[in-house]
């Protein structure tokens, strides 16, 4: 389905990590935070042991908890909401756009009521939210935000990188994402507030400038390694270049793609800069997405099906009561989009070579 670009000078840049012996808060991860945070064009970044418990210390650090609903897609992955559970608020999800499958602005204000402190938009696949939408509502009714980009390093809205917007932002680097630090995440803000707290909470607790057995508040081991942030450093050199290489498949993907009728291509809207994260498909109705897949997988190509909608997971229907039905154009992309196989390093013959067999899966 995915595979990290990995060079030499990567594999350099970590193993020169590991003979120095400094292996944690060492000034790799300061390097790494620096250029993320010149990247984005924020004043700060914060380097964390993944995407997840970026969001986590983002929620904490604005004092989100009991009482509080938080506004959150359905169509993402799961961290989006447990994230909220964590702090015992509460997730309200909202339905999101047919075409981008971002959040809703619509359904965002129809759900909003005097419970509600904030929104986490999320920039599904890599394709940004609209943001001139959420930040009026979120100014009109005085909502904190919250940027989950998890899935789109480097891409951008209007001109202007995600990263910028709302409160804080987080970003991931997982290995099937644009660039990798292995296990990994960040976050981004121009608040010194909310840096400040975040460089505590991922080191238990503990003040910038303390000594190591002092603790000023709860925190948590949520601190990024050296070989990680090193990795991290490397790859972010070359982030435009992971960017175009994996912007060459989707187009050959989207271009082969254009003589198959019941099969819709990603939408990527004319303001914004898409950072591919995944390639999805959606299937035209009439069509039954496992069946398609199990005829891909037959060929041996791998696929998946994006998303498993959160308001429908059984541990989320048990606590909170969420049911079929709620979310309706949530519901109907989890039924009918495809992840295909995606990475940079894709040919055009095995991009080719998808195409064909989804072409033979759906009948075609």
């Amino acid at each position: 389905m995915s595979a990290p670009d990995i060079t030499e000078d990567d594999v350099r840049a970590v193993a020169e990590v590991v003979r120095s012996g400094r292996l944690a808060l060492g000034p790799q991860t300061e390097e790494f935070e620096h250029a993320i945070a010149e990247y984005v064009g924020v004043k700060h970044a914060v380097a964390v042991s993944s995407g997840t418990t970026a969001l986590h210390l983002v929620v904490r650090a604005l004092g989100i908890g009991p009482g509080n609903d938080v506004l959150v897609p359905s169509f993402t992955f799961a961290a989006s909401a447990n994230v909220i559970l964590y702090e015992r608020a509460t997730p309200v999800f909202v339905d999101v756009e047919p075409d981008t499958y971002n959040l809703d602005p619509e359904d965002l204000e129809r759900k909003i009521t005097r419970r509600t402190v904030a929104i986490m938009a999320v920039d599904v696949f890599g394709h940004p939210a609209e943001w001139d939408g959420i930040l009026r509502i979120a100014k009109k009714y005085g909502l904190k935000v919250i940027d989950d980009s998890c899935e789109a390093i480097g891409a951008e809205y209007k001109g202007r990188k995600l990263g910028q917007f709302g409160a804080a932002a987080a970003f991931a680097f997982y290995p099937n994402k644009q660039m990798t630090t292995g296990e990994g995440g960040i976050i981004v803000t121009d608040s010194d507030e909310i840096a400040r707290l975040c460089r505590s909470l991922r080191n238990q607790g503990r003040a910038e400038m303390g000594e190591w057995l002092d603790h000023e508040r709860l925190g948590y081991n949520y601190r990024m390694t050296e070989m990680s942030a090193a990795l991290g450093v490397s790859q972010l050199r070359r982030i435009e270049t992971l960017l175009a290489k994996r912007e060459r498949v989707a187009r050959m993907y989207t271009e082969l793609l254009s003589g198959l009728e019941w099969v819709r291509p990603p939408v990527v809207r004319p303001h914004v800069r898409m950072s591919w994260f995944v390639y999805v498909v959606t299937l035209a109705e009439g069509l039954h997405r496992d069946a398609v897949m199990a005829r891909l997988a037959e060929e041996g190509i791998p696929s998946r099906g994006y998303f498993s909608p959160m308001h429908l997971q059984p541990y989320i229907r048990a606590e909170l009561g969420t049911r079929e039905g709620m979310l309706p154009v949530t519901e109907e992309a989890a039924r009918r989009t495809v992840a295909l196989p995606f990475h940079g390093n894709m040919t055009e013959d095995e991009v080719e070579c998808v195409v064909d067999a989804l072409g033979r899966a759906c009948g075609l």
